[in-house]
């Protein structure tokens, strides 16, 4: 097996020196113990793992969601549906944060429009906007299906005492993990409060609160995955 010292193995990652000990004190790669020779020697397997941490950066994952798809990774047991559930999961916080700036372009874009240029600083209408801007309100995060089927949410959290019931018939399933990964699209969706997914029924129950979500997004939701979802009669 070719060894390298850690400055090559960074060139051959594409990465600076400091990167590999940094994921070295991270826990994202092993220390590889100091021979009698003198340099530390790394291996093409510990390249091709930096690799991987980088590019997953680029992706947008954080390290502690790296260092559990490299565990993952390395579980013999591990499903496929797991890493695509992330990767899920990971693509549906991007487009938040690209909803998120396009909302706060359009806004600059207005204080911009309404400056007049020049002036006393006093009068400026930018600052005068920001300084007058509401705080926002935290969101609340969606609700976390961890089971196959979990209670409604109790009414003092704000939840609509008018829950509805919703059953999908699901095409595309080959396997349990697509239930699961069905299931953890729909706990993602705003308003949802419990979902059972069934790979032998081949149907989803979702108990949705219709003051935060709709049915059409209960079925984008699915279809996301690459599944197909059609609403069964009431």
């Amino acid at each position: 097996m070719m060894s390298m010292t850690i400055a090559r193995a960074a060139r051959a990652a594409s990465v600076g020196v400091e990167t590999v000990r940094f994921y070295e004190r991270r826990g994202l790669i092993k220390q590889p113990r100091k021979p009698r020779s003198g340099f530390r020697e790394y291996d093409a397997e510990t390249v091709s793992r930096i690799c991987f941490i980088r590019q997953a950066q680029e992706l947008g994952f954080s390290l502690r969601e790296i260092k559990e798809l490299l565990s993952l990774r390395a579980d013999p047991g591990a499903d496929c549906a797991d890493v695509r559930i992330r990767a899920i999961k990971k693509r549906d916080e991007v487009e938040r944060k690209v909803a998120e700036l396009g909302r706060i372009r359009a806004a600059l874009d207005t204080l911009i429009a309404s400056c007049p240029g020049g002036g006393a600083l006093r009068a400026c209408t930018i600052l005068d906007a920001i300084e007058h801007v509401p705080v926002a309100k935290t969101r609340a995060r969606p609700a976390r299906v961890t089971g196959a089927q979990e209670k409604p949410r109790n009414k003092q959290r704000g939840v609509s005492s008018a829950m509805k019931t919703a059953i999908f018939t699901i095409e595309g399933m080959h396997c349990d993990g697509c239930a699961d990964t069905i299931k953890a699209l729909l706990s993602l969706e705003p308003g949802v409060q419990a979902a059972t997914v069934l790979f032998k029924d081949g149907n989803a129950k979702v108990l949705y609160d219709p003051a935060a979500t709709r049915e059409d997004r209960l079925i984008a939701a699915i279809e996301r995955g690459g599944y197909k979802a059609v609403r069964q009669p009431a």
